[in-house]
């Protein structure tokens, strides 16, 4: 897969496209609709599978202090991306100069003439241009004008009711990863480089992969029974694990991460890029009155994770 990030010069090869507009936020079950409609609307013509995003996402623009909702940063995006068949990613970045964009200028500056895309397919709510002046129907419109296609999907429902990002942040703040992935049509993952951390966890006996969540929605802070890729470096491979998601209260800590403890590994994982996949969750967060209470009940979730994730069915 190729990320293409600046539009003013895309090479020929990267033009032609059959491709799915949106922030993506997620790739849910409904997104993942959109992709099929766009796989199939390129193989109608002999395009490439293409994915047209927007990265800072516009909400983070338009309201850069309000709390964070992203569910994947642009790296877990664009490996979930590539893992759905996608060859050309558009990281289109969302600036003042593209917000200020009317909606027929947007279709004919970015996606016929930056782009030069041969099909586009949007969801039935999609709105673009300046103040979110357009809407699907005008997309169909531009796209007659300027001569691409243009497909429109309808709003998928789960299970759990209409699949949403909204829906998915419900269901993660309230410790119900299932439910998310149920949407998701995958486990939510955190996605990122490992960073080092105060190596408590290895003085306790459970050494742990850290990584930041700034920017991210918070799941619910707690345990949880965890599926890890390594992505990078000697160790890369597939393990279970425990990892914790909050503030570490035993230990006075204030900016929250996800701290992960990968079982039989044995290695250096510092630098390298890990993909942690929430799969349950064990116990909310708590403050023990000794050290030897933490590392019993350590010892007890890593347990209990063990026994889920050998029942637990595969699922990207």
């Amino acid at each position: 897969m190729r990320i293409i990030r600046d539009i003013e010069f895309v090479a020929k090869a990267d033009k032609g496209a059959s491709a799915a507009i949106g922030n993506f936020d997620g790739v849910h079950l409904g997104h993942q609709a959109v992709l099929d409609l766009a796989k199939k609307a390129g193989d109608a013509i002999g395009a490439p599978l293409g994915v047209m995003t927007f990265e800072p996402h516009p909400r983070e623009f338009f309201a850069p202090q309000a709390p964070a909702f992203r569910l994947m940063n642009a790296e877990a995006k664009a490996n979930r991306m590539e893992k759905l068949g996608v060859k050309l990613l558009y990281e289109v970045a969302f600036n003042q100069a593209l917000a200020n964009l009317s909606a027929e200028a947007f279709a004919e500056k970015v996606i016929s003439k930056g782009l030069g895309l041969a099909h586009v397919v949007v969801g039935a709510d999609f709105c673009f241009g300046k103040g979110r002046s357009g809407d699907a129907g005008d997309l169909v419109r531009f796209g007659q004008e300027l001569g691409f296609g243009v497909t429109i999907a309808e709003i998928v429902e789960g299970r759990t009711g209409e699949v949403s990002s909204t829906n998915i942040r419900r269901a993660l703040s309230d410790g119900r990863p299932g439910d998310a992935a149920a949407m998701l049509g995958h486990w939510h993952r955190v996605d990122g480089k490992v960073i080092r951390g105060f190596q408590r966890g290895r003085e306790l006996g459970f050494p742990t992969a850290n990584m930041s969540i700034a920017g991210l929605h918070q799941p619910k802070f707690g345990v949880y029974a965890v599926k890890v890729d390594v992505l990078s470096g000697p160790n890369a491979g597939h393990y279970g694990g425990a990892a914790s998601i909050g503030v570490r209260p035993m230990f006075d800590g204030h900016e929250p991460n996800i701290e992960t403890y990968l079982f039989d590994f044995s290695g250096d994982l510092y630098g390298a890029h890990i993909s942690v996949a929430l799969v349950e969750f064990l116990r909310p967060e708590a403050r023990f009155d000794d050290l030897e209470g933490l590392i019993a009940q350590m010892d007890k979730d890593c347990d209990r994770a063990r026994d889920i994730l050998a029942k637990t069915p595969a699922r990207a």
